[in-house]
């Protein structure tokens, strides 16, 4: 990660808001899983991406959190403050709207564990004929390519492909989309061919990404608002390790993520509170799902199929499996 996020106080956010308040042009209002988060900026791209993004709610809603977009000559690049107790976040000289997105999204997140028992998982969730799968992994494992790759399958559905909520109900853990569309990247058709007409019609940032619509690719009724998770599957490239797939213990699970940040290099506030709630959700989750790792040093297909394997497995032990392997 290029930036890092400063925690500020109340009234070192008041300065900032009077500072850049007059370059907010734009302030619009989404929903982000239930919370209004709100968008305030000077820049049409941004407020563009951020509509093609997120769902709208009514502007007569108040927020729950705030994210100043702003430029500022005198600071430097891909600066972010944080003030924890009015959830406002000011992103000064942040141009990537992946980052965008994902404060915003942290945002919300930080509303949501402190308040509702809810967590945020910066990880991919698919549906498999009602039961869900999570595929988790740090930069460059392979997360999106077999996210992508398992969406050619007729059977599976898509919750997410980068971030979603997640709750403890009853013996269930629930997974929960947020997004209206996908950020995705362009080298995706190169991966899966399948994928080429989608990334023709979209349009695409400095850094090779674009919001699209997936639906013009799978069809509208394969994204769905929500699934039960039913398995985990944990992602690395390590060319040393010869194991290819594994399963975890929950505490072995427990303690990569805890290693890794989570997988979350986006989370606003990191401390002692915040860690002890987040580890005991993901402690719940895989004691009650099974967790795999997968090394996806292989080709992406022979990974598909490695991944393909343990879900069926996990399935199987559900009752169900998963439709027939390519």
């Amino acid at each position: 990660m290029a930036y890092q996020v400063k925690l500020i106080s109340k009234e070192e956010k008041g300065d900032l808001a009077e500072r850049y308040g007059l370059q907010v042009r734009y302030e619009v209002k989404s929903e982000i899983y239930g919370c209004c988060i709100k968008l305030l900026t000077g820049s049409e791209e941004v407020r563009d991406r951020w509509e093609e993004n997120f769902y709208n709610i009514s502007q007569n809603i108040r927020s729950h959190a705030r994210l100043y977009v702003v430029s500022d000559p005198e600071m430097g690049e891909d600066r972010v403050f944080y003030d924890p107790q009015s959830k406002t976040a000011f992103l000064v000289n942040v141009t990537y709207y992946g980052w965008i997105k994902s404060l915003a999204l942290s945002a919300a997140g930080d509303v949501l564990e402190d308040q509702h028992g809810i967590y945020s998982v910066h990880g991919a969730c698919l549906d498999l004929r009602g039961r869900g799968i999570c595929l988790l992994g740090g930069s460059g494992a392979g997360k999106t390519t077999h996210t992508y790759g398992l969406l050619r399958r007729p059977e599976t559905r898509v919750v997410s492909d980068d971030w979603f909520f997640a709750r403890i109900y009853g013996d269930d853990v629930l997974a929960f989309g947020s997004e209206k569309n996908f950020y995705i990247r362009a080298e995706l058709s190169e991966i899966w061919r399948e994928f080429g007409g989608l990334i023709e019609k979209a349009e695409f940032d400095e850094e090779g990404r674009g919001v699209v619509d997936l639906r013009l690719a799978i069809g509208k009724g394969r994204i769905l608002p929500l699934t039960t998770l039913s398995a985990v599957i944990i992602l690395k490239r390590d060319p040393e390790d010869e194991v290819i797939k594994r399963r975890l213990s929950p505490g072995e699970a427990l303690s990569i993520l805890e290693e890794n940040g989570y997988y979350n290099p986006h989370l606003l506030v990191k401390d002692e509170f915040k860690g002890a709630l987040r580890s005991g959700f993901f402690r719940e989750l895989f004691t009650r799902v099974p967790v795999f790792m997968v090394n996806t040093v292989r080709t992406p297909e022979e990974s598909q199929r490695a991944i393909g394997d343990l879900i069926s497995e996990a399935l199987r032990q559900e009752g169900g499996l998963m439709g027939g392997e390519r």
